[in-house]
């Protein structure tokens, strides 16, 4: 995965624990801003509909939903994506 914050690359084994934090910069890994599920457009900013709202995006959580956003894994928000799939459909002008 990489910090939402730095970029850098983190290899982790096993599960990202919410106490984790980037070696470089000290953010939290375990966070809303390094989760597959974060959307800025999606309600409570989240596409996992079960999840519950998280107030402060970049600080480590409980959520067991969390996914981290894995190596050449984009992180688009949905409106990019139902964007880049119409023009699949119709064709880029």
């Amino acid at each position: 995965m990489k910090c939402y914050h730095c970029g850098l690359e983190i290899q982790i084994e096993g599960k990202v624990g919410r106490q984790d934090t980037c070696e470089k910069c000290g953010s939290y890994l375990h966070c809303c801003l390094n989760c597959r599920f974060y959307d800025p457009v999606a309600y409570h900013e989240c596409r996992e509909p079960q999840a519950e709202w998280v107030k402060d995006k970049e600080s480590g959580n409980f959520c067991d939903y969390f996914q981290p956003v894995l190596d050449g894994e984009a992180k688009s928000s949905s409106s990019e994506q139902a964007r880049k799939k119409l023009e699949q459909l119709f064709g880029k002008k």
